[in-house]
């Protein structure tokens, strides 16, 4: 195990992350961020002024103490190829690395293609398509397949740049409208899926949800329609940068973000003709944390929503964890109970999420746990499912205790939620539950289950390794809410 610091220097701000590693996987201990623009010396005097490098040095001693505090054990540092513009800018890295041991790498659009494209394909899971990265002073349009860029376009308008331009909302869209214009990938687009990434996006999406009422408060994987865009645009048109400001939950560059970023996106939609664009948390900082771990992408992403769990519990998993058994096992049962349950195959990854993070709960809170798996999952920044899959995993997940089943409480979500998907979340409830029960000594004693159905009545047989009497007994426990749920009564034996 090991703590790694990274700090990123970049035109509008310089943040430090440190993070835990071990074999392959990485949680995050630490993340501060403090906003500080470079832009106006290089651009006026191209020369960074006295100020400036003080105040950024003092900034960097300080985190200097955290990553001692932390015991890290590596630092890797980056900063934005902006930095070049000022023609004293070598003597500086250097005196940053004299006085912090901070060697910082100059970004150049190549490292920025590549580490968006490595932190969006860890948050979501498409195997070819189109990424768009609004930056404050560029933005990248990259195409993708088999898990390879295969190019990208530069529009060399960013929400920070084109927001201070001056220009009118109409001009600034109207100016991004002829860069993508020159754009290879704009004019060779083939309808393939497009996921935004970067500031702008993410506030954007935020704001919309806000407007339309979306019941879930989760950025990643988030479908941001055109009406959508729209709606925003509409509600921002008459505010003023410190109206903007106050809206909850933008981030530190919100007026900017929300004001250059729409322009940037109305022209994407207009350009590319398209109604939705999959937003992702992704940005430059994960991408550098994932390069600089050990295992090839391909490994990691050839089924991204099981490396994403298997990150989640590589800290949290104890020695007697059993996640994988439960899910095996859960998989095993819809499987058999198929004419049954009668579920669409629809619903196996939300069974895999759910049963996979059954005892997520007991992290916060043993009683009832349950219960709590619920804001777990939905908080737990899995990734390779859409935001209705996370939801129905962490409603099933709850339904582990049928008790907790609440159709008031579901109902807030009957925007995304079918009268099937609230059938199959309780099925699914129970599903888990039986998965766990048949794995309580821990031991793997089960290694099969034949399920024979027979009229109103189905009898279970195990196939074992040793005695399974306990699994048993705990399994049967459950035959109430199994009658309740699939109309049969059961039979383990």
């Amino acid at each position: 195990m090991e703590n790694i610091a990274y700090i990123q220097l970049d035109e509008k701000k310089v943040k430090l992350m440190i993070v835990q590693s071990r074999n392959g996987r990485y949680r995050i201990l630490e993340e501060v961020e403090n906003d500080y623009d470079l832009t106006n010396d290089i651009t006026k005097d191209c020369l960074l002024s006295p100020k400036s490098k003080n105040d950024l040095l003092k900034i960097l001693n300080i985190y200097r103490y955290t990553i001692e505090t932390f015991k890290v054990g590596k630092m890797i540092a980056v900063c934005s190829s902006l930095i070049v513009k000022a023609r004293n800018y070598r003597g500086f890295l250097d005196e940053i690395y004299t006085n912090t041991g901070m060697n910082f790498l100059i970004a150049t659009d190549e490292d920025v293609v590549r580490n968006v494209y490595l932190s969006c394909m860890a948050e979501i899971d498409a195997s070819k398509g189109y990424i768009v990265n609004i930056g404050s002073y560029a933005t990248y349009i990259l195409k993708f397949n088999r898990r390879n860029v295969v190019e990208y376009n530069t529009i060399p308008y960013g929400y920070s740049n084109l927001s201070n331009s001056g220009m009118s909302t109409i001009d600034m869209v109207a100016t991004v409208k002829k860069e993508l214009k020159k754009a290879s990938l704009v004019k060779s687009y083939d309808e393939d899926m497009v996921i935004g990434c970067g500031p702008s996006f993410i506030d954007i999406a935020r704001v919309a949800k806000k407007l339309t009422r979306y019941p879930l408060d989760i950025d990643n994987n988030y479908e941001l329609s055109d009406s959508s865009v729209g709606k925003v645009a509409e509600f921002a048109k008459d505010l003023d940068s410190q109206k903007i400001k106050k809206i909850k939950g933008l981030g530190s560059d919100g007026a900017e973000s929300l004001n250059g970023g729409l322009a940037i996106v109305s022209a994407i939609y207009d350009a590319l003709k398209i109604s939705t664009i999959n937003v992702s948390v992704a940005n430059v900082l994960e991408g550098v944390v994932l390069s600089n771990l050990v295992g090839t992408a391909n490994e990691k992403y050839s089924d991204l929503l099981q490396n994403s769990l298997d990150n989640y519990y590589e800290f949290k998993k104890e020695g007697l964890a059993i996640n994988s058994q439960v899910y095996d096992m859960a998989i095993l049962l819809f499987k058999q109970l198929k004419v049954v349950h009668k579920l669409p195959r629809m619903y196996v990854k939300s069974l895999k999420i759910a049963s996979y993070m059954f005892d997520c709960g007991k992290f916060i809170n043993f009683d009832n746990h349950q219960k709590h798996s619920y804001y777990a999952i939905l908080n737990s920044n899995i990734a390779g499912a859409s935001q209705k899959e996370l939801l129905i995993a962490a409603l099933a997940c709850t339904c582990q205790n049928l008790d907790n089943f609440n159709l008031a409480e579901i109902m807030k979500y009957k925007e995304l939620l079918s009268d099937e998907d609230v059938d199959a979340i309780r099925k699914l409830g129970v599903l888990v539950s039986l998965a766990v029960n048949l794995n309580a000594s821990r031991k793997n004693v089960i290694n099969d289950i034949v399920c024979d159905i027979l009229g109103d009545s189905i009898i279970m047989k195990t196939i074992v390794n040793s005695d399974p009497s306990f699994e048993i007994i705990q399994s049967m426990k459950l035959s109430d809410d199994f009658k309740k749920t699939f109309k049969k009564s059961l039979q383990i034996i």
